[in-house]
């Protein structure tokens, strides 16, 4: 269960990062304002730039925690600048390379109960890392790539596959 998300996760963090820095590089060069990346949205009832980066870290840290049975650390919502968020993604990380492989032992068959608006959700810890925890980190993250295209950045799939940082 850790070679199937911490390495995961650390990568497409560094896609995170790797997003931010060509958003900042736009801004740079061609004058944009920040802000209007960080509040950017597909659709009004979706959240905008900045809260998909959170949630993308947030995803990624709360499943090693529950994989792990540690508790669960908050990262609090409170970037609102892209440095502030490279500084999350690199807490993220940070924070990621500190589990051991050996705390996931027995991870796969974990009950893990997620809190939804629709009620409790109970699975075992392989039913959560592959079809909620990875699926929602990943959507945050697409999401995230998304908005910066809309926006004009320079993107495309090999920057999201982050392959130049393999």
């Amino acid at each position: 269960m850790y070679a199937q998300s911490i390495p995961v996760y650390l990568h497409f963090l560094g896609t995170a990062d790797l997003l931010l820095e060509k958003a900042e590089a736009f801004c740079a060069e061609a004058g944009h304002d920040a802000a209007s990346l960080l509040d950017c949205r597909l659709a009004e009832d979706m959240f905008p730039f900045a809260k998909q980066i959170q949630l993308t870290t947030d995803f990624a840290t709360r499943a090693a925690d529950r994989l792990s049975g540690r508790e669960i650390r908050a990262f609090p919502d409170t970037e609102t600048s892209l440095p502030e968020l490279r500084a999350r993604v690199a807490a993220a990380r940070d924070y990621l390379q500190g589990f051991a492989a050996a705390e996931f032992d027995g991870a796969e068959t974990r009950e893990i109960t997620i809190q939804t608006r629709q009620g409790p959700i109970p699975m075992n810890g392989a039913q959560f890392l592959e079809t909620y925890s990875k699926p929602q980190f990943f959507f945050h993250l697409t999401t995230a790539y998304d908005l910066l295209r809309q926006k004009g950045v320079a993107l495309g799939k090999m920057d999201f596959m982050n392959a130049a940082r393999r």
